[in-house]
């Protein structure tokens, strides 16, 4: 038994999600910055100038009550501002607004898939709202700072220390990701920082009464990071109490190209932000009407299509792979629903094939980066998947016609004439054929391996046969007809 398995971890994440609003949580600039001059998406609110004064941006709150719904959680009747002060050159005003004591988003709770099939539910403590701060960019000897990014809508989800394994941080990591991008609260663009994930993680003794020391590992843009960054810091801390010394409650650096935490400034269990009440934003006053429309408005989430999908026998890494796509999961379910389960399982293995080979390592950008499917006929799929099933085109064919319809094609059927990718499944026409290879010397060896017992030699004579039908034989055919003249 390794030392490590006498110590178990405890996480708990923070995750600050970027919300799909079009203008900043307080001023009206411009809320996407990407490829941006720096300061250019700014307005004299973001530079906190004096007789500046904060206007909160409606769908922000709005978005934050579809989050609730997403995290389980109620949302607050009434929630207030807090100024958070502190000195930091990328926050110009030298407070942050955020939500202290009265968050808009109360206790809920995250079930997360794990590898097994098993849910891994973690609680939420609280979710709420704030603007985020400016970008310094550090050279030698100065640093320059960009305020695109200030004042950036947030909500800041706050889990409980529930979580024990690597595993499990990503799993949750990747299913908070999913639902508030399937929510509409967030673009989901992890490359972009649209969601970063603070990862507190201490260890203690298996059955030990109390937590750690906690080391927590700031701004973790991907699931790999999360999972990686737990695995290390667990081992780390581990080897730390082992030889004696012990763990610094800091925050820690990630490098993704080393593999490793770094220790950045030491983190007190109190910090004195000095909060006090924001006298410029009036209290958000939300009616019970109010948040059953906005939440009606909120579209299925993962757990929901996994629901609908239970029945079809999917592999869990098809679910995966469809769920990765909101687009196409919506198509799945039309196609669920307008079909049954025997098209549309057929038709989801097409996704996954899809997806899978046009992914590669895609876990930055997953289920954000949306391919427009509005061209993508239901009747056309469910035709596709019938045509497969009457042996009218090879499987093989069928993932290629699939490939086109997504990339804009129509007509299935028509597609498969133009291609000439028809399957003959004229009995008398494939016996011709049959007749013709089983006539032939080439042939020979094959037939007296099949005689033999060597079954797998008729792959050859098929093969044969497709060959002289130019591919448009039904193999299946072509094999039974094989066998019962052999």
């Amino acid at each position: 038994m390794s030392v490590y398995d006498e110590y178990e971890m405890t996480i708990g994440i923070e995750c600050h999600v970027q919300l799909a609003t079009k203008t900043k949580l307080f001023s009206p600039a411009d809320n996407d910055a990407r490829n941006a001059e720096p300061n250019e998406k700014t307005h004299e609110i973001d530079f906190g100038l004096p007789g500046m004064l904060p206007v909160l941006n409606k769908h922000a709150v709005e978005l934050a009550v579809r989050a609730g719904k997403a995290l389980n959680a109620p949302i607050a009747r009434v929630s207030r501002f807090d100024r958070k002060h502190y000195f930091y050159p990328d926050l110009p005003k030298g407070y942050q607004t955020s939500q202290m004591y009265q968050p808009i988003i109360l206790a809920g709770y995250v079930d997360a898939p794990l590898e097994d099939g098993s849910l891994k539910r973690v609680r939420i403590h609280h979710a709420h709202m704030e603007e985020d701060a400016g970008k310094l960019t550090h050279h030698d000897g100065y640093s320059l700072v960009d305020l695109n990014r200030a004042g950036t809508p947030l909500i800041e989800i706050v889990s409980e220390p529930d979580i024990h394994s690597a595993e499990e941080a990503k799993a949750y990591a990747s299913e908070l990701h999913k639902l508030m991008v399937y929510a509409g609260v967030t673009h989901g663009d992890l490359y972009h920082g649209n969601m970063r994930f603070d990862v507190n993680i201490s260890v203690a003794k298996k059955g030990a009464t109390e937590l750690g020391k906690r080391a927590e590992v700031k701004n973790l843009n991907s699931f790999r990071s999360v999972e990686r960054a737990a695995e290390y810091e667990f081992k780390r801390q581990v080897d730390l109490l082992e030889s004696g010394e012990q763990v610094v409650q800091e925050t820690r650096g990630w490098s993704d190209d080393k593999q490793i935490t770094t220790s950045q400034r030491s983190k007190e269990d109190a910090q004195d932000y000095r909060y006090m009440p924001d006298a410029d934003i009036p209290p958000v006053v939300l009616s019970d009407e109010e948040i059953t429309r906005i939440q009606a408005e909120v579209p299925m989430l993962p757990g929901e299509y996994r629901e609908k999908w239970s029945g079809l026998g999917l592999d869990r890494s098809v679910v995966n792979s469809l769920l990765s796509n909101q687009n196409y999961a919506r198509i799945m379910l039309e196609v669920q629903e307008k079909s049954g389960d025997a098209a549309a399982k057929r038709i989801a293995h097409w996704f996954a094939s899809a997806l899978t080979s046009n992914s590669g390592d895609s876990e930055h950008d997953s289920a954000s980066v949306e391919a427009n499917t509005s061209h993508v006929s239901v009747y056309d799929l469910v035709e596709l998947a019938e045509m497969t099933e009457k042996a009218e085109i090879s499987s093989t064919n069928a993932k290629e016609l699939f490939n086109e319809l997504l990339a804009g094609a129509t007509d299935p059927r028509k597609l498969a004439e133009e291609k000439n990718l028809l399957q003959v499944s004229d009995e008398s026409a494939i016996a011709a054929i049959v007749d013709e290879v089983l006539s032939d010397p080439a042939s020979a060896a094959s037939i007296a391996d099949i005689r033999s017992g060597k079954d797998k030699a008729i792959g050859y004579l098929v093969g044969q046969v497709m060959k002289r039908s130019k591919g448009q034989a039904n193999p299946s055919l072509a094999q039974k007809l094989i066998r019962e003249k052999l």
